[in-house]
């Protein structure tokens, strides 16, 4: 059987078409070095990048020198943001760094360079399916298993993720080829992390098994985010019905998946939050239970509370 063979970085690119100018995440990784490196050469003087120095390791010099010396190397404009992200109760250190990533990158995009409206992320191929591979781990459901989308709207700015389809050792197979360098991160080869027990162990037998797992892997998170996008759509049809702040006596109307559907929706939407399962199931029982006006409600529900307050539910922030 022939070896499958996955689309070349230049390949891809010649799909991708952002607004020019645009800016690239640029950690200095091989998946981002090989993004900037690319899309450089495809857009001279038309790419920015901006370097996230998280601090949070003594590699992060190294990081940070490496981007200068790259942009340097290619005439590219580089801001730098130092960020330090506490999380709060309930909330993963790696998602309080995610976040907290996102928006200094908006923030340097939109203050050094007031004309980007796109910016382009390097996670590839093994990144979705190691993010969808995290969430079946986890149980979640259709917003997990759609895992990471290829393009998105936040902040004012549109996010593109064009290596999704090229799988991380032919970005490295390419930089190699092109003579370029790229830091690698310790903290990618500490197994006590999940993500990076499924790197070292699954991909590998998967790949063996399994040829063209990214390819199919991928189509099945790409049904799950068109579903998905199906359900946004009722949730926001029912919680303009319901009301916001939710109407209880509305949301008993609805059928428990709907009230599920657009509780999730309103809380997502209104206050970046999302409930655990065992949270929502005991606030879709307290939804039925609420027919006397005597009746209270306060619960625990993703980084805050939910009461009830009147005729409808309200969320306290901690």
């Amino acid at each position: 059987m022939a070896a499958h063979r996955a689309p070349s970085p230049e390949q891809v690119l010649a799909g991708f078409s952002p607004a020019l100018p645009f800016a690239v995440a640029l950690s200095g990784g091989a998946d981002s070095t090989a993004l900037l490196l690319a899309c450089a050469r495809r857009w001279p003087g038309q790419v920015m990048a901006v370097h996230i120095h998280h601090g949070l390791q003594p590699a992060a010099d190294a990081f940070e020198a490496h981007c200068q010396a790259l942009c340097l190397a290619l005439g590219v404009q580089l801001a730098v943001r130092r960020v330090q992200a506490g999380h709060v109760p309930g909330q993963s250190p790696e998602d309080a760094a995610r976040q907290a990533r996102y928006a200094a990158l908006a923030e340097a995009v939109q203050v050094e360079w007031p004309e980007v409206r796109d910016v382009a992320l390097a996670q590839h191929a093994d990144d979705q399916i190691e993010t969808l591979l995290l969430a079946l781990s986890r149980g979640a459901g259709l917003p997990g298993l759609a895992s990471m989308p290829a393009h998105w709207h936040r902040q004012g700015l549109a996010w593109h993720r064009p290596w999704l389809s090229v799988p991380g050792t032919a970005l490295r197979e390419w930089l190699q080829s092109q003579g370029q360098s790229w830091v690698e991160d310790p903290s990618n080869t500490d197994e006590k992390f999940t993500r990076n027990r499924i790197r070292a162990r699954v991909l590998p037998a998967l790949a063996e098994a399994l040829p063209v797992f990214r390819e199919t892997f991928a189509r099945s998170a790409a049904h799950a985010a068109q579903a998905q996008e199906v359900l946004n759509e009722v949730a926001a049809q029912d919680l303009a019905q319901v009301g916001v702040p939710p109407r209880i006596q509305a949301l008993q109307q609805l059928s428990r998946a709907r009230q599920a559907l657009v509780l999730r929706h309103w809380l997502r939407q209104y206050y970046a939050t999302t409930p655990s399962t065992a949270q929502l199931h005991e606030l879709l029982d307290q939804v039925v239970a609420c027919i006397t006006r005597g009746h209270k409600l306060h619960l625990k529900v993703g980084q805050g509370f939910v009461e009830r307050d009147g005729v409808g539910l309200i969320f306290l922030s901690p």
